[in-house]
């Protein structure tokens, strides 16, 4: 069985949130383990931010940059993070994604400001 470390040691993970209706809607993320969590960030207001608020259950698996899946998915569980959690996700992600992920982190911050952009985090 896949484990959720061995999914956040890839390059893209793809996170598939559920609808109301149950209907799948997966996205590839950026992502980097801290401790049991897989750390991910996004836009505050995207769909997949209400979708999590909404049903905790996901699930995750690796990718490639276009979403198409290189390996099995598993179920996990994601939340929300609050302001202090979501810089720790900036600064965890950025540190895997070397000089890309700190300009990518910086250039978001620049143009959306702190609160324009949120941590989550999965756990299986």
């Amino acid at each position: 069985m896949t484990t959720l470390s061995e999914i956040g040691a890839s390059k893209y993970v793809l996170l598939t949130t559920f609808r109301k209706d149950g209907s799948g809607v997966p996205t590839p993320l950026w992502a980097a383990m801290d401790g049991d969590r897989l750390l991910m960030w996004t836009v505050t207001d995207s769909w997949k931010v209400k979708r999590i608020r909404n049903r905790s259950r996901v699930t995750v698996g690796a990718c490639d940059v276009r979403g198409n899946p290189t390996g099995p998915q598993i179920d996990a569980t994601a939340v929300v993070l609050d302001d202090a959690d979501t810089e720790h996700a900036r600064d965890v992600i950025a540190r895997k994604y070397g000089i890309l992920g700190w300009i990518t982190m910086k250039g978001s911050l620049l143009r959306r400001g702190r609160k324009g952009t949120i941590g989550l985090a999965v756990t299986q």
